[in-house]
């Protein structure tokens, strides 16, 4: 829809700057927020001269006092090197940030979307993963505060959704990846790009047979605006990713052919909980959404390593 007001936290991140300029390209105004602790301004300053765009720096876990016809909820740092470095924040993002965005939601009767993920499933047992899959989280571990934040969350949207009869749209993310990725955000795709560019050793943690699925991020801002279109009696949770898995191990070597790289590997301990297979089942997108992943990794690894380019060429 266009004309809409809509509230889009964690705007200044990854997806959020993509999804800022999708809806702008859409005919909406854009409220951003973010506290800049993993976004940053760089990603939308080519959006800061828009007179439909706004940027307010803030943190979700205090309240926020805006009118708006829809929120986007995707503020959470979603690296484990930035949200394990203050995990009793993060889970506080999760949680709090979420009782503050669907109090507001409830408040001016808005459509809310919350960006789950798909580590509710934890190390997962069931491969793909539906929708229905329970999960297998170490709720003590080192990734709790991430993975059982998300899993709260989706307990208050659907609550709210209950008590207060509010309109929710719960996605579980699986591994995305595009251009204005953080460099040093120690996630897969970037670490190896960052890596077989500078010709470092590439690492590999475990004996890279562990799998993905790796969704380029147009795709994923495609199924988050058709989901949060969607009629009020669909509410997810609804699985959004690419179904076509690959090994880590073959990942890098992709990313060393389409680099040119003479960089080696360099294999490391898996460390703890990390997933062995990740895979969507996203059969639900496809007959809800009348979404599928169009652009393959060879494409989309081809865009991101050309901006990975330009950024180390600017510094």
């Amino acid at each position: 829809m266009s004309g809409q007001r809509i509230l889009v936290t964690g705007g200044a991140g990854f997806l959020g700057s993509h999804l800022c300029e999708r809806l702008l390209a859409g005919g909406n105004e854009v409220i951003c927020v973010d506290n800049c602790f993993t976004g940053s301004r760089r990603t939308i300053h080519h959006l800061l001269d828009d007179h439909r765009f706004e940027f307010i720096r803030h943190d979700i876990t205090f309240p926020l006092y805006v009118e708006v016809d829809e929120i986007y909820n995707l503020a959470c740092p979603a690296s484990p090197r930035y949200y394990q470095q203050d995990p009793v924040q993060t889970t506080k993002t999760s949680v709090h940030g979420a009782i503050n965005m669907l109090g507001l939601a409830k408040r001016l009767n808005a459509r809310v979307f919350q960006a789950s993920t798909s580590e509710v499933y934890g190390d997962p047992h069931v491969h793909p993963q539906p929708e229905s899959y329970w999960g297998n989280v170490n709720c003590l571990g080192p990734r709790s505060c991430y993975d059982e934040g998300k899993r709260c969350a989706e307990t208050l949207f659907f609550d709210y959704h209950r008590q207060h009869a509010l309109t929710i749209k719960v996605a579980r993310i699986f591994n995305t990846y595009g251009p204005r990725m953080d460099m040093d955000d120690g996630r897969v795709v970037s670490n190896f790009i960052i890596q077989a560019l500078t010709n470092q050793p590439i690492t590999i943690y475990g004996d890279g047979n562990q799998t993905r699925s790796f969704c380029y991020v147009d795709d994923l801002i495609e199924a988050f605006v058709r989901l949060m279109g969607t009629p009020a009696d669909f509410t997810g949770p609804v699985n959004l990713g690419n179904p076509v898995e690959f090994t880590i191990a073959e990942l890098a070597h992709e990313i060393i052919d389409q680099t040119g790289s003479s960089a080696t590997l360099n294999y490391l301990p898996l460390p703890a909980d990390d997933p062995k297979q990740r895979k969507p089942d996203i059969a639900l997108a496809r007959s809800t959404l009348d979404w599928s992943p169009r652009i393959a990794l060879k494409e989309g690894l081809k865009q991101t390593i050309a901006y990975f380019e330009q950024c180390l060429q600017a510094e």
